[in-house]
Order: structure tokens, then C-alpha cells, then sequence
């Protein structure tokens, strides 16, 4: 697993060795991370790779098996949910149909007996901050989905947790709006100034919002890194397929662009479609192929292409309007070429 440290003080959560089994099925295996203090961070992977269970372990609703949780230092081993300083937001937002706005975000100080005035008062500031000001009296069938869950946000952040879990917060939402809420996120993140621990399969909300994200598979860690070094350096195949679309090379095709032979991954964008006769500037390499199919994107092409050893896709921004560019149609002879920096070396993938 290729890591990168997430800083000398005091980590906000700290993950030693940690296994945890379900009867014969072994959802996390020994894995080790650290969350700085007020640091985003994600963790992201496909259905069952042990992303949740994670969560939920820092949350106190499922125990190791093996290894050890830290909280701001403290081993939290054995302690309840309702002992940590953590607090969970859920993808259906589980507020109180019967309750109002405010009195959904005020129920923790209620159930803590805090005075009445209080109480409102501090539901008040929350519900600005989550821009949600004067909607105290509404019922939750009367907001949007995304108002519902600025009202969940509300509600977490009004107990003044240190780490505020996310688990899939937004995929209830339909695009527009899911784009809208990770701008969102990430601004009041930066505002309260508070660790943020976020679950999701999306790789491009972990890459829009977080600081760093960790890549699981089948319970363990693939690679930790900003979103820029896990994207531009995968450390394996899996997670170059899994963050952004890739080319996956090997033999002929490997030796041929990669200059040693071996596995390496293209983000089709890195590769540009010229003439078969264009000259090659030094650090580059070159391959000859024929236009199998050009496929529409609006903001971008995709063109794939058929080449001496497999298939290469190549990503290219529509700049020109209308569905393909001259030269771009099926059948058509190009050459493909690429600088040898974006050529990236994989290691195998966890399994």
C-alpha cells in the first residue's frame, strides 16, 4: 500500500492493525491509517471492500476483532457510541417526521436537558450555517432532499462532535443537486473547521471534496494520497480503474509505450490522436492505430482505438461542437501518442 503521513500532532482517528470478521467473512484485515486533526477524508471503494464497516467501527457501532482504535489519541476499544466524540450522518437523513426543522436539529440538547432558550438559540445559528435560516417551523415532507440533509448536517453539528462521520450523505440526490452539496460540504467543512470522515463508491465526489482519500478493496487499503497522487500515480491496477477511467497495458503494448515491459496504466486524456506522420518530440512514445468508434460525451470525445497489441481509449475535450472531429470517424488511420511520464507503473492489486 503506498501511503502518504498525515502529519506529526495528534491524529483525529488512528487506526492500528484493525481486523474485523463477520462469522467466516473477513470484512477488514488488519488495516492502519491515520485522519489528521480537521482534515477531509475519504474512503472510498466498491459495495463490500470494508469501507462502511470502517466507519462504523469509528463510530463505536460494530468492535474490532483485532488491532486498536484511537480518538484524539484515546483507545476507544469497548467504548459506547453515545461516549464518543463522534457524531454520524446517514444517506436517508433520518430526521423525525413528526418534529420540525428545529426541533429535529435540537434533539440531542433536548435529550441532554439543555434549557429551552438554549437550545433554540443554538438551533438558530445551525440552521444559518447551513443556510437553512427562517425554515425553523417546517416539517421535513415540506423540504427538498437537499434541505433534508442540510437539516441532518444541522442536527450533527449542533452537538459540537470533533469528527463528524458522512456515510454516503448524498446519494440519495440526483446529480445537480449531489454537485451543489459537494461544494457545500467541503465550504462548511472549511468553516466549522472539524475532521470530516466521509464513505462513498463515487470516486469523483472523494476526489472533488476530500483532503486525502484511502482506496479499499476487499478489506484493505490500496493506496492513501491526495486526490492528485492517487489519480496521477495509482499504485495499482485496481485503483487505477476504480478513481477515473484507464487504459490497463501489458506485453507489446506495455514495452512499446512504457519503454520496459510489465503493467502500466493511461488516463485516456494523456493521450493525444495526431497524423500518422507527425513527428515524436523526445519523451514521448508513439503508436499507429485505426478509429474503431467515437462516442459523444457533450463536454468531451471519447475515441477508441485499435492498436498493434489491444484497444486505447483516448479523452478528448470538445472543442470544436458537434459529435466527433475531422479524422475522428471509424476507419480512420491515426497515431497515438503519449509522454512517457504519464505512463504509469502498477503493482498487483490487494486480494
Amino acid at each position: 500500500m503506498r501511503s502518504t503521513t498525515a502529519g506529526a500532532a495528534t491524529p483525529a482517528v488512528a487506526f492500528h492493525s484493525v481486523s474485523r470478521s463477520f462469522g467466516d467473512v473477513l470484512a477488514v484485515r488488519e488495516v492502519s491509517f491515520e485522519i489528521a486533526d480537521g482534515e477531509f477524508f475519504a474512503m472510498l471503494g466498491p459495495s463490500g471492500s470494508g469501507k462502511t464497516t470502517c466507519l462504523r467501527l469509528i463510530a463505536g457501532f460494530e468492535q474490532p476483532s483485532g488491532g486498536r482504535i484511537e480518538i484524539h489519541g484515546d483507545d476507544v476499544s469497548g467504548t459506547p457510541p453515545y461516549a464518543r466524540d463522534v457524531t454520524t450522518v446517514f444517506q436517508d437523513y433520518a430526521l423525525f417526521p413528526h418534529m420540525s426543522v428545529g426541533e429535529n436539529v435540537e434533539y440531542a440538547l433536548m435529550i441532554r436537558k439543555v434549557a429551552k432558550a438554549e437550545r433554540r438559540r443554538r438551533a438558530g445559528e445551525m440552521l444559518e450555517l447551513v443556510r437553512l435560516a427562517g425554515l425553523y417551523d417546517r416539517k421535513p415532507a415540506q423540504l427538498s432532499g437537499g434541505q433534508r440533509q442540510r437539516v441532518a448536517l444541522a442536527r450533527a453539528l449542533i452537538n459540537r462532535p470533533r469528527v463528524l462521520l458522512l456515510d454516503e450523505p448524498l446519494g440519495a440526490l440526483d446529480l445537480k443537486l449531489r454537485e451543489q452539496m459537494q461544494l457545500e460540504l467541503k465550504s462548511l467543512q472549511r468553516s466549522v473547521g472539524i475532521t470530516f470522515v466521509y464513505v462513498t463508491h463515487d470516486q469523483g465526489e472523494a476526489l472533488a471534496m476530500s483532503d486525502r482519500l484511502a482506496v479499499f478493496n476487499h478489506g484493505r487499503i490500496e493506496q492513501i494520497g491526495s486526490p492528485a497522487d492517487v489519480y496521477d500515480h495509482p499504485a495499482s491496477a485496481f485503483v487505477a480503474g476504480f478513481v477515473g477511467q484507464t487504459n490497463l497495458v501489458e506485453g507489446y503494448l506495455a514495452q512499446r509505450l512504457g519503454g520496459f515491459p510489465g503493467n502500466y496504466a493511461i488516463r485516456p486524456e494523456r493521450i493525444r490522436i495526431v497524423a500518422p506522420d507527425a513527428p515524436v518530440e523526445p519523451g514521448w512514445a508513439c503508436i499507429d492505430g485505426t478509429v474503431v468508434s467515437t462516442t459523444y460525451l457533450g463536454a468531451s470525445v471519447r475515441v477508441q482505438v485499435a492498436v498493434e497489441g489491444g484497444e486505447l481509449a483516448v479523452i478528448e475535450q470538445n472543442l470544436d461542437g458537434g459529435p466527433t472531429r475531422a479524422g475522428r470517424g471509424p476507419g480512420a488511420v491515426v497515431q497515438l501518442q503519449v509522454e512517457r511520464r504519464h505512463v504509469q507503473a502498477l503493482a498487483a492489486s490487494a486480494g
